[in-house]
């Protein structure tokens, strides 16, 4: 079962070194802080596409989570490589709900 994570802001090197780390409640901690506190949009999505494909679902879903956390709070999001993305989740039961409702945050604040 998912644990709340809190939102601490941290630096990006302190991200990139927790997603790094291979270390699920670093990686966890470092995507929930990107989501919340990165002034770039662009660079935190591209952070949070490639653990679509972790094989930890908690990364993987909260990954899928982050992105329609970024389109919520910037109003942005790059559709053309994001959705595709998301898409190719659908089919995964272990994430394709949290896959569906970054989509359609996605749909519904950008």
């Amino acid at each position: 079962m998912a644990e709340f994570i809190n939102a601490i802001a941290i630096s990006r090197a302190e991200a990139l070194k927790a997603i790094s780390s291979g270390i699920p409640t670093e990686i966890c901690k470092a995507l929930v802080s990107i989501a919340f506190h990165e002034k770039d949009w662009v660079w935190a999505q591209n952070q949070f596409i490639p653990l679509l494909r972790s094989d930890d679902y908690e990364i993987a879903g909260l990954a899928a989570t982050c992105l329609g956390h970024i389109a919520r709070i910037h109003g942005k999001i790059d559709k053309e490589k994001v959705l595709p993305a998301l898409q190719s989740l659908r089919d995964n039961p272990n994430i394709s709900g949290q896959a569906e409702d970054a989509i359609d945050d996605i749909l519904m604040f950008t």
